[in-house]
């Protein structure tokens, strides 16, 4: 699944452009790497947001094409 679909669908980012403007200004990283918003995601990666001062790092735990607003959590996890 795509890094830009698993933010949206994940709800870690709300909306897919923003997670794609996210990924262009190099403010997300996969396994400690810059990632692209096309780079695969797959179980187990750990996806780290820089939000401003803050930074939200969370493990990728499966993936979904879809999700209910309630089960969107269990796709991921925070460390």
């Amino acid at each position: 699944m795509r890094l830009d679909k698993f933010l949206k669908v994940s709800r870690l980012i709300k909306r897919r452009t923003v997670a794609n403007e996210a990924c262009d200004a190099g403010r997300v990283m996969i396994n400690d790497r810059p990632a692209k918003a096309s780079a695969q995601v797959k179980p187990g990666d750990v996806i780290e947001i820089q939000f401003g001062t803050r930074n939200v790092k969370a493990e990728v735990l499966k993936l979904q094409d879809t999700t209910k607003k309630e089960e969107a959590a269990e796709l991921f996890k925070y460390i």
